[in-house]
C-alpha cells in the first residue's frame, strides 16, 4: 500500500498493492494499521455507502454534512471511472477554498481520503459507474448540505457542458449563500 499527499491539507490518496496471476487479482483495499504507521490519521469508519450512476456526465455534489454530523470519507470507484473532486472549506486552513481533482477508477483502484470540513462531489466519466465510500459519522438528512457544483469561487474544471444533476444539486446555493462553516483545527 502506497500513500500520497494531495495538494490539500489532510487529504490523501491510497494506492493499494495489487497481486495478480492467470486467475485474476487480489488487493488489500484498507488497512488502518498500515496507514497510521505511515504517519496518517484516519478515523474509525462506521458506515459504508454504495452508489450507482447509469451514464457518463452525471455530477453528484458538492455535498457535506455540517456541525457534529460532519463526515470524513474514504472513496473508491469499483466500476467505471469518475472525476472525484474535493474542496477544503475549513476557515484558517492553508488550502482554504482550494480544490483537488483525481480520476478514480475500477482499473487504477486508487482511493481518496477526505477529512471533515471538505465538500465532496464526483462526475461520471463512463457509463455504468459504481462508487463505494466509508464514513465515520452516520448520515443525517437534516445536516446534509449541497453547494452549487460550478460555484465560481472554487474554479473547478469539470469539463462538461451540460451535466446530469439531481434537483437538489441543480438548486443548491453558492457557498457564500450557504450555512456551511468549518474551522481548521490543525497545525
Amino acid at each position: 500500500m502506497k500513500i500520497e499527499n494531495t495538494s490539500l491539507r489532510d487529504a490523501f490518496i491510497i494506492i493499494p498493492n495489487v497481486y495478480g496471476d492467470d486467475r485474476g487479482w487480489f488487493m488489500e483495499s484498507y488497512n488502518e494499521e498500515k496507514i497510521r504507521r505511515e504517519g496518517y490519521s484516519v478515523p474509525t469508519f462506521i458506515q459504508d455507502n454504495h452508489s450507482y450512476s447509469s451514464q457518463k456526465g452525471i455530477i453528484r455534489g458538492l455535498h457535506c454534512q455540517i456541525e457534529d454530523d460532519s463526515q470524513s470519507k474514504l472513496i473508491r470507484c469499483i466500476r467505471g471511472e469518475i472525476l472525484d473532486v474535493i474542496v477544503d472549506v475549513r476557515e484558517g486552513s492553508p488550502s482554504y477554498l482550494k480544490n483537488f481533482c483525481i480520476v478514480l477508477s475500477a482499473e487504477n483502484k486508487k482511493q481518496l481520503f477526505v477529512p471533515k470540513g471538505f465538500l465532496h462531489g464526483f462526475m461520471t466519466l463512463t457509463d455504468e459507474v459504481e462508487v463505494q465510500y466509508k464514513v465515520d459519522v452516520y448520515y443525517n438528512k437534516e445536516s446534509e448540505r449541497s453547494i452549487k457544483f460550478n460555484d465560481p469561487l472554487f474554479k473547478i474544471q469539470w469539463n462538461v457542458e451540460i451535466p446530469f444533476l439531481s434537483d437538489k444539486d441543480r438548486e443548491a446555493p453558492l457557498f457564500q449563500d450557504s450555512d456551511v462553516k468549518f474551522l481548521y483545527e490543525g497545525k
